[in-house]
């Protein structure tokens, strides 16, 4: 089966049926390449071969503000998606009885910053999400008079909804609102548009679905909201001329890349750049199209199953995360059962989790239905 992401490049595909990109994403060996020229280059030169990958980063937050449609002075390089929440929450004038609105199943890389917020009197409201989820109607009735801004998961980690985020949007900004997304679970295997969503900020890691390394992700800030964020953590980047070091009083930059701070992570920043590169030479809306492809075929096998399928799967709401359960059987148990046979997922005692990628095949789903269905005698 011809694959939108070359199965040449992913070394995994050797040893695992890996469907867990959900947790950590393979690294391509185009990515491995690039990675080892500048760890061999700063081994044989030191400050002469990692330099000029410094005297790149203009060129790589260019790279990856034009795979979101951004501009680079929008993008700042940060080490998680926790520390892009953490720009935007620790950097607006919170006044007591502000609110916060959370989903209640956000992973904490998207909870924890806001919930900090208490302590500055800011009310963090979290809405639930068993019986509904946050569509653009639940948002207009769930925004109070107090409503400053909300923060939530383009795509949930748990079971793989897939918010508009364009229609949430726009009912936050109908009401002076911003609208902050963690994109982790999403960018890499769909497309994302930032201007065409409307989103006031965007913020992910590298190591899942965008194939990167640990340790690395990048901010997206909209000019309107950069203007107004304060800078909680400067570090000597941060300043308008970083290399005029004893001027001491020159001003901020006006650009996102005073959020860096400190020096970047090069060897991460790569590891995002040559994805982003092997993204466009594949196609990204290629890629979405085969995720999707595979999911809607897993669902189907796990139907003729009998498996219970907590995720909500419909054209806007599906993405590349699966999560089922496989009565009478134990979900740690099965999923454990599957690692032994080399198929690699998620498991917990909420349910088994599958999450294809642009490598996987039809193959190895129905390889992974085959071993369900042995489970079942």
């Amino acid at each position: 089966m011809t694959t939108p992401l070359p199965r040449s490049e992913f070394a995994v595909t050797q040893r695992y049926v890996y469907l867990n990109n959900a947790s950590a994403g393979p690294l391509p060996r185009s990515s491995e390449d690039r990675i080892a020229e500048f760890v061999r280059a700063q081994s044989e030169a030191a400050v002469l071969g990692t330099f000029p990958h410094d005297l790149r980063m203009a060129e790589y937050r260019d790279r990856i503000g034009n795979f979101i449609g951004a501009s680079g002075s929008e993008i700042a390089i940060v080490v998680n998606t926790g520390a892009g929440a953490n720009v935007i929450a620790l950097g607006l004038d919170w006044n007591p009885g502000d609110e916060v609105l959370l989903c209640d199943n956000e992973f904490p890389a998207n909870s924890v910053p806001w919930l900090a917020l208490r302590r500055r009197g800011v009310e963090v409201r979290m809405l639930p999400t068993e019986h509904e989820r946050l569509t653009a109607e639940v948002l207009r009735r769930e925004i109070s008079p107090r409503t400053r801004l909300v923060a939530l998961s383009w795509i949930s980690y748990a079971d793989g909804y897939r918010h508009d985020l364009a229609k949430l949007a726009d009912v936050a900004h109908e009401r002076g609102v911003l609208l902050c997304v963690d994109a982790m679970q999403g960018l890499g295997a769909f497309p994302l548009d930032v201007r065409e969503a409307g989103v006031d900020a965007v913020y992910a890691g590298a190591a899942k679905w965008m194939l990167g390394l640990h340790g690395v992700g990048f901010l997206y800030v909209r000019p309107r909201l950069l203007e107004r964020l304060q800078l909680a953590a400067p570090g000597w980047r941060s300043v308008e001329n970083m290399w005029d070091f004893h001027n001491y009083d020159q001003p901020l930059s006006t650009q996102a890349l005073k959020f860096e701070g400190g020096t970047p992570n090069l060897i991460g920043t790569i590891s995002m750049v040559s994805a982003i590169d092997l993204f466009e030479r594949s196609g990204p809306r290629e890629i979405a199209e085969h995720v999707l492809a595979l999911t809607d075929r897993l669902c189907a096998g796990l139907d003729r199953l009998g498996a219970e399928i907590s995720s909500l799967r419909s054209a806007s709401t599906s993405s590349g995360i699966v999560t089922f359960r496989l009565p009478p059987h134990d979900s740690i148990a099965l999923g454990e059962a599957l690692q032994k046979e080399g198929i690699v997922t998620t498991y917990r005692s909420t349910g088994v989790r599958v999450s294809p990628h642009g490598y996987n095949t039809e193959e190895e789903i129905d390889r992974l239905l085959e071993r369900l269905q042995c489970s079942l005698h």
